[in-house]
């Protein structure tokens, strides 16, 4: 009868307990590391017969060098997690180990020869337990380095009460493993410090976001403030500033413009008036009609206004529309005379928000208008307006096709 010998070389590889332990191993790759020694360790002590066992990881800083014991089991007591640390050097079993990167196989740690660079000390005994033979051996890294240890106590043999030295082919049984043990351990504390740092990068963009937030909310409380406080000596104004947002907002959206500025301009355009902080009080508060000097310095509240907001990079468009929200189409406006394209955007589209606001609402010398005549003096002029003259006529045109969309704005932000 003829044997398959693959089929039992097959049968050696599976019963094999270096393959067995190695695929165990590779096996663990999203454990944590605590996890994952546990595991190790458990595995250690069946393939050793120990009936309890360490793990211990090498820790450093600057000079200083120590094993901090990470996984602990003993299957003859219950046991805790240890709070001590084990020195990096000769004096304690498994601090030469991690110095020196051999292994050390003691049947009687009672027992040491006084010669041996290690010693055990009893002191580190837990109640009610005895440690006899112990097998220490280190985990090495792809350098070559050591980064933790395993100790194994008391070998344990079916039908033997006491425990027994370990075997000396432990020694050969765990050279193979060792290594690739340091490399899943360090793979694993890799990955873990990893996660550990993305979830802190995650908390502190939590916690950026949770700023900038609460930053911008500030900023733009800041300048609706700065805004009303623009209004103060203004009759009658109420909810202008926040109706001029919306018309404005509206207008940029319908013109397909950035995201980017739509947001800047939903915002911006209720300081176009904030350089009346900076006009003549006397000037502000007159009743009736100004003379020429009197004109001047009220005119040159859009001087004011850029001056108070350029300086900020965050309000450069607020600035521009400051500047220029009484420039008109044709060049007749003021500061400056501009006309055409020569106008910012953002300062033509608030001057069609600031008139059709101001056309809708009541004012000393005037009633409010309702929104068809608000249109009609837009669309087709009165003996103050002229559109063709005043307005950018693609504003116009759109105004004439979107101009529901400001009743609607009126209406839901009317002065109570």
């Amino acid at each position: 009868m003829f044997r398959d010998h693959r089929q039992g070389d097959r049968a050696m590889m599976r019963s094999d307990p270096i393959l067995d332990f190695l695929r165990f191993v590779e096996g663990q790759e999203r454990q944590s590391v605590r996890q994952l020694l546990d595991k190790i360790l458990s595995k250690s002590r069946e393939m050793t017969g120990a009936e309890a066992g360490t793990i211990f990881i090498a820790r450093r800083r600057g000079r200083k060098a120590w094993l901090e014991p990470v996984s602990i089991q003993n299957d003859a007591i219950p046991v805790k997690k240890g709070s001590f640390i084990v020195p990096i050097g000769p004096g304690t079993i498994a601090g030469y180990v991690a110095d020196s990167g051999r292994m050390v196989r003691i049947d009687d740690v009672y027992h040491i020869p006084k010669r041996k660079p290690y010693h055990f000390d009893p002191s580190f005994e837990l109640k009610h337990y005895r440690t006899c033979s112990m097998f220490c051996f280190p985990l090495k890294n792809f350098q070559d380095k050591v980064i933790g240890v395993v100790q194994l106590i008391n070998a344990r043999k079916k039908g033997r009460k006491s425990p027994v030295p370990f075997d000396p082919s432990v020694e050969q049984l765990v050279l193979p493993i060792a290594r690739a043990v340091g490399h899943s351990i360090e793979r694993a504390q890799m990955l873990e410090r990893i996660r550990k740092k993305n979830a802190e990068l995650r908390l502190r963009n939590r916690q950026i976001a949770e700023l900038q937030a609460q930053t911008e909310e500030a900023f733009q409380l800041s300048i609706q403030l700065l805004a009303r406080a623009a209004e103060i000596h203004d009759e009658g104004t109420g909810n202008h500033i926040v109706r001029v947002n919306e018309y404005s907002y509206f207008i940029a959206r319908k013109l397909g413009m950035p995201k980017e500025f739509c947001d800047e301009i939903h915002y911006s355009a209720q300081l176009h008036d904030v350089g009346k902080m900076s006009v003549d009080q006397a000037v502000l508060k007159k009743k009736g009609r100004l003379n020429r000097k009197e004109r001047e310095e009220m005119d040159r509240h859009t001087i004011y206004g850029y001056e108070i907001l350029i300086a900020s990079p965050r309000l450069a468009m607020g600035a521009e529309i400051a500047l220029n929200h009484h420039e008109k189409w044709d060049g007749s406006g003021y500061p400056y005379g501009r006309k055409g394209e020569e106008i910012p955007i953002s300062a033509r589209i608030v001057a069609l928000a600031d008139v059709y606001d101001a056309l809708r609402s009541e004012r000393p010398y005037k009633p409010a208008f309702s929104h068809e005549k608000a249109v009609r003096i837009i669309t087709e002029g009165d003996d103050r307006i002229d559109p063709q003259a005043h307005f950018d006529p693609a504003l116009i045109a759109l105004f004439r096709k979107h101009h529901r969309g400001f009743d609607r704005i009126w209406r839901q932000w009317v002065d109570d």
